[in-house]
């Protein structure tokens, strides 16, 4: 597993796109936060906006570069044949497939802590200007709140699976544009579907059911009980999609040719 490990890694780094679509994907979640955050405003006491999600808004955003970089991760390899010298170097399907795994979690992980981190900065700046001040009910956002904390870790967390779901999607799809669209649909579709949708009970379950809509209640600091689903909850239905989805690929990596 080491030697996989180092493979991955090395790989990694000594390739521009990576690191460029990780860059792109922290500049645009706290750009894209920044922004919201500066539209948003509070003239007077009771003004009942999550500040804390509010602030984290980029991810619906930020999420899609790291999807990119996901499937790319593999994909890259399967459309340059790279993946039959991965698998020769590294005949152990199953440990090569970890690898990829855990060097994309790695990665992510810092990315995403950087972007959440970055957004939730923006905001603690940006909000009082506009109201959200103590004297309207809105403390300085801080990671010593406790549901602040959470929803940061939380979105970290999700950002990692949503680059596990699109890295094990890829290994079923294989091909680049398929499964870039694949991921795509699956994170916006359901929100949409929700949104034309009238029948309050189908909102609710596309609401409950969708990786995104369901994960990013992770987000949430008030109004908990409004919520389709608690937002540990919500954020393990992103973790059960993206354990479905490394279990496909994972099967398919190994028991078919490259």
């Amino acid at each position: 597993m080491k030697r996989a490990l180092h493979a991955e890694w090395t790989k990694t780094r000594t390739v521009a796109g990576p690191w460029w679509l990780l860059l792109g994907a922290v500049v645009l979640t706290i750009a894209s936060s920044a922004l919201v955050t500066s539209l948003a405003t509070c003239h007077t006491a009771g003004c009942h906006t999550d500040t804390t999600r509010l602030s984290l808004t980029g991810v619906h955003l930020g999420q899609a570069l790291i999807a990119i970089l996901a499937v790319r991760f593999l994909s890259d390899e399967y459309d340059s044949g790279m993946i039959r010298t991965t698998l020769a170097a590294i005949p152990h399907r199953p440990t090569a497939f970890a690898a990829k795994a855990v060097t994309l979690t790695g990665v992510v992980a810092v990315a995403g802590s950087i972007a959440i981190l970055g957004s939730l900065l923006a905001g603690r700046i940006i909000l009082p200007g506009n109201g959200f001040t103590p004297a309207h009910g809105h403390p300085a956002l801080s990671l010593a709140d406790w549901p602040t904390l959470r929803a940061t870790v939380g979105s970290i967390l999700y950002l990692t699976l949503i680059a596990l779901l699109s890295l094990g999607i890829t290994a079923v799809l294989r091909d680049s544009a398929t499964s870039t669209g694949a991921v795509l649909g699956l994170l916006y579709l359901f929100p949409v579907l929700a949104q034309v949708i009238d029948d309050p009970h189908w909102q609710r379950l596309l609401h409950q059911i969708g990786p995104m809509s369901a994960g990013l209640t992770i987000q949430a600091t008030t109004d908990l009980h409004t919520l389709p689903l608690t937002p540990w909850a919500g954020l393990g239905v992103t973790a059960g999609w993206a354990a479905a989805a490394l279990a496909a690929g994972g099967l398919l990596l190994h028991i078919r040719d490259a």
